[in-house]
């Protein structure tokens, strides 16, 4: 059980050290292929080139398109 405990501890302890490096380097966070960039998500949107209303505008007109598209159906409640 004391092996247990020691090796418990001794995790801890590594685990602590590295949230302080992390904290202390002061540097984000980035996965070891390069994150988002390496898979040329990163650059401006096909759509909007960068300006999010006309997102916002797509966006809209997608659900539009989606909303008429859908069936209706009769409704014996009303």
């Amino acid at each position: 059980m004391a092996t247990f405990f020691f090796t418990l501890g001794f995790l801890l302890l590594v685990v602590a050290a590295m949230a302080v490096g992390v904290i202390f380097a002061n540097k984000p966070i980035k996965g070891s292929c390069g994150g988002i960039q390496a898979l040329g998500l990163g650059g401006d949107c096909d759509i909007c080139g960068g300006d999010t209303a006309k997102c916002d505008e797509e966006n809209e007109r997608v659900a539009a398109e989606q909303q008429a598209a859908k069936p209706v159906f009769y409704n014996a409640d009303k």
